[in-house]
């Protein structure tokens, strides 16, 4: 008979608690946000909406859906979120294709990337992209690794799924997301035992295409000649990138203060998005910027535990994934601020404004939290326990086996 229970019902000596220091450190960093977001975009707020508040009171109300997300990720079994995982890819490509469709959704700068939402929010698909594929690419490869024919180890499905959702993302004119997407996919590949005599047949088909792209855009290359020829273009294109070195290296060791002491960072347009780091380094320094990063180890040693020791393989792949994901986004997105990178349009995980960034990073967060609970051997079967039960994979959307 088939298992609808949604909650785990463990009973006490066989429950495992959820790693507290990941979820400190997700609290953490997201108070810490929160703060940065406040202090930085007090002033603009007040300029252009007559409230110091207007930001973060939005950002706050995604944080609130954001932690209903966290805490649904968190509390599922593992076989029910593989159960709706069908209904997750094919809604973010739903969401994908919304996005040319003139009057639902949003044209900024030439591209169309965010849907239509009540109280003047707005949807960005891409964002749900990431969490989609990586929970894709995790029960695929998670197949994978179970199956006994030949024949069912192919790898075709995986590199279709994530090709076609780069595809759509690129289409948006979204394209430092849609290069981001394909890394990670590429580093689970790799993580999930692909062997390494692959990488450089994959690179040398990658590169061309990367450079390609690249070429269709005139901003594009616009970015890559700011970041090859740092100090031209000071009130053009490399405005915002001297603005922000200005910001940073005024910071000292100290910082200046979250008070009148902030100066550089009135001068950096939309602060509150991608740069939100250039004004955390002003108001906090050297030592805040330590701080940052000692938090960021934190969540990353935590959730890369979780993963490596968890017993179940798909939930290991997808919180390795997770945690990749917001690490490797706030190292990028530090690295283009300092200069160290070109322009992206990758934000800070929680501290740049953006509803959904936000939500989906804590959907993520609670996903790990939820995997930290799978670290011991008789949670590993599972799914086991569950394969003659009905349980509906994603073979449903890819015609392949999942369950054996």
């Amino acid at each position: 008979m088939d298992d609808y229970r949604f909650l785990a019902d463990t009973p006490v000596e066989e429950y495992h608690k959820s790693d507290i220091g990941f979820l400190a450190s997700v609290i953490l960093l997201c108070g810490l946000g929160i703060f940065t977001l406040f202090f930085c975009s007090q002033n603009y707020a007040q300029r252009m909406f007559g409230n110091p508040f207007y930001f973060v009171k939005r950002q706050l109300i995604c944080v609130v859906v954001g932690l209903a997300g966290f805490v649904l990720f968190a509390s599922l079994q593992m076989s029910v979120i593989r159960k709706l995982l069908p209904y997750i890819v094919v809604g973010a490509f739903i969401l994908c294709l919304l996005t040319f469709i003139p009057g639902i959704s949003i044209e900024r700068n030439g591209a169309r990337r965010w849907l239509k939402m009540p109280f003047s929010f707005t949807l960005q698909p891409s964002e749900f992209v990431k969490f989609a594929v990586i929970l894709f690419l995790a029960n695929l490869f998670d197949k994978q690794s179970r199956a006994v024919n030949p024949e069912e180890k192919t790898v075709l499905p995986a590199v279709t799924g994530l090709f076609v959702f780069s595809f759509l993302v690129f289409l948006q004119k979204d394209f430092s997301t849609c290069v981001f997407i394909f890394v990670i996919g590429f580093i689970l590949f790799f993580e999930s035992g692909a062997k390494l005599t692959w990488l450089p047949p994959a690179l040398i088909l990658i590169i061309p295409a990367v450079v390609l792209m690249v070429m269709q855009e005139p901003y594009r290359i616009e970015r890559i000649i700011a970041f090859l020829r740092p100090d031209e273009g000071i009130r053009t294109y490399n405005y915002q990138s001297i603005a922000a070195k200005r910001a940073i290296s005024s910071g000292g060791f100290w910082g200046s203060g979250i008070g009148s002491g902030l100066t550089w960072i009135n001068s950096i347009p939309e602060v509150q998005a991608d740069y939100i780091f250039a004004g955390w380094t002003e108001a906090m320094g050297l030592f805040g910027v330590v701080i940052y990063f000692v938090l960021l180890g934190v969540f990353a040693w935590r959730g890369y535990r979780s993963s490596f020791f968890c017993q179940n393989r798909f939930a290991s792949y997808s919180s390795f994934g997770c945690v990749t994901m917001i690490v490797m986004q706030s190292l990028m997105n530090c690295a283009v601020v300092c200069g160290a990178l070109p322009t992206t349009g990758i934000p800070l995980p929680f501290f740049s404004l953006g509803g959904s960034s936000i939500i989906v990073t804590l959907m993520m967060c609670g996903f790990v939290v939820n995997a930290s609970r799978y670290n011991a051997d008789e949670d590993a079967d599972e799914f086991v326990n569950h394969e003659n039960s009905g349980d509906i994979g994603i073979s449903s959307i890819t015609g392949v086996k999942v369950y054996e």
